[in-house]
This record gives structure tokens, sequence and C-alpha cells, in this order.
């Protein structure tokens, strides 16, 4: 346990950030937050300012990222910025640093993942992240976790992106939910308290190395937007658009989370169905 220690966040107040420090303050740990209005890490002058700021034995949560990320401009822009935090970190000083990464660095496939499977990242937004990934190994080999979640839903998405956020949006505004095709496709969905809840007890209990969030269930979006609508008693709202390209991920994106269930054996992690029916009146 790390309560006498002090957690440095990088990248406070966003979606997932935010949550991470709520838990990390039930467990009384000292959280500093860094949120880009106080240090600007695209900066080369935040170096200096964060070599400041960091102590002796300090933890670092990095989830200081402009995502997603869709060209090659914001590609490099976030490189330089993960450049400028590394510059102002003193290796010596600090006891570990966690960066919050993604699923997307995965190559596509159709069985479940793993945190051996293949990384082959097919979108700049996976490059990103496994340039990162790459780079922060290099440094601090064992001073690391990096983490990969799943798409992540959670009223506060500030993304509203195709999915549940989307999907519980429109219907409560009796707006139609858009499906491409058929909304056949399936994927593993994972709530943000849930992801908040573990990134906290990773944080909190040094763990080091891979590992993947999931909930280990995959779910069509054309379920996911039936649920929604039965929930919310809305119906006829549902509109099949032609599908321009491929179905992203071969349509299929399950995880095998063996590794998470064995590093953290009484963590409950709610199915994507029951968390949307918990949480779809807080939208």
């Amino acid at each position: 346990m790390i309560k006498k220690k002090r957690v440095i966040i990088l990248g406070s107040g966003g979606f997932v950030s935010s949550k991470v420090e709520k838990y990390l303050k039930k467990s009384n740990i000292n959280c500093i937050c860094i949120p880009r209005k106080l240090v600007d890490l695209t900066k080369k002058k935040s170096s200096k300012t964060l070599s400041k700021l960091i102590k002796q034995n300090d933890y670092i949560f990095i989830a200081a990222a402009k995502a997603p990320v869709k060209n090659f401009e914001m590609l490099i822009y976030n490189l330089q910025m993960l450049k400028n935090i590394t510059d102002g970190i003193d290796l010596k000083k600090i006891s570990k640093i966690t960066y919050l990464s993604s699923d997307a660095v995965y190559e596509d496939t159709k069985k479940a993942i793993t945190e051996n499977s293949k990384v082959c990242p097919s979108s700049y937004h996976g490059q990103m992240h496994l340039l990162r990934e790459k780079y922060l190994g290099d440094f601090y080999t064992n001073k690391i976790c990096i983490i990969r979640p799943t798409l992540i839903f959670g009223k506060d998405d500030p993304h509203n992106g195709y999915g549940p956020n989307k999907f519980i949006r429109n219907s409560k505004k009796n707006m139609p939910i858009a499906l491409f095709g058929n909304g056949e496709e399936k994927r593993d969905h994972i709530f943000i308290d849930d992801l908040a809840k573990i990134v906290s007890k990773i944080i909190v209990n040094n763990f080091k190395g891979k590992i993947n969030l999931a909930t280990g269930k995959v779910y069509s979006f054309q379920k996911l937007a039936f649920t929604i609508n039965k929930i919310l008693k809305k119906k006829d709202n549902i509109k099949f658009l032609k599908r321009n390209g491929p179905m992203p991920h071969l349509g299929y994106r399950a995880f095998n989370i063996s590794k998470l269930k064995k590093n953290f054996k009484n963590l409950k992690i709610l199915d994507p169905l029951v968390a949307i029916r918990n949480e779809i009146k807080n939208y």
C-alpha cells in the first residue's frame, strides 16, 4: 500500500482522471492534481515546473493526452507532450509511473485479446499510444504500469462517440439512434466508475507491467441500442445507415481478463448492460 505517498495526476480534471482521483482520495491517498490551466504540458517550460513539483518517492499517473488522435499532427502533438513530461521526471526520485493507454494498440483479431496479443495499431490513435508506451518503457522499465482499457462509457464522457453514451443521449432527446449496417459488430465496453476503481487499486497496490481493463463481455451495438430503448420505453427511433467501409476491428473486440481477475480477485466489474440500466437515469 502507498498511503503515505503522493500521487501526481497529470491531466487531472478529465473524464477518467477525475474519477480516479475520487477513488484514490477514498483510499486516503494524497493526490497532487495538475490540470492544463496549472501546467500546460505541451510547452517545453512545463518540464522545469514538473521537476520542481515532483518529490522523492512520488507516484505519477499520466492521463494527459489530446484524444482521439485523428491525424499525424495530433500524433506529434501528443508525443511532444510526453517528451516534456519525461524531461521533468527524475528517474531516481519517483516510485512508479502508471500510464493510461488504449486497447487501440492491438491488432484486429477475432480472438479474445490478452496482454500478450500482437500490438499492431491500425489508427493514429493506437500508434500514438504504442509509441508513448515504448518511450516510457525504455526509460522506466521496472517502474511502470501500462493500462489498456476497452471503450469507456459514462455520463460525463466528452467525446459522444458511437456507442452507449451517444445512444442514451439521443434516445433521451427523442432523436434517432443511428446504427451502421445492422449494428452487428460486437465489442466490450467498460463503465467509467468500474475502470476508475481498478486504476486506483493498480496505483495503490503498486502493480507493475501491462494490464487490459475490460469486462470480458461482448454485445452488438444493436443489442445496446435496443436495450437502451427498452429501458427508456422508446420505439421506432433506430435508424440503420449504409456502411461505407469495413466494420471496425473485423466486427469483433473481445478480451480475456484472466490477468485482471488473478491480480484483483475481489474486484466486481459490472456487465455493460447492467451498468447501462443502473446509470441511464443519470445521463
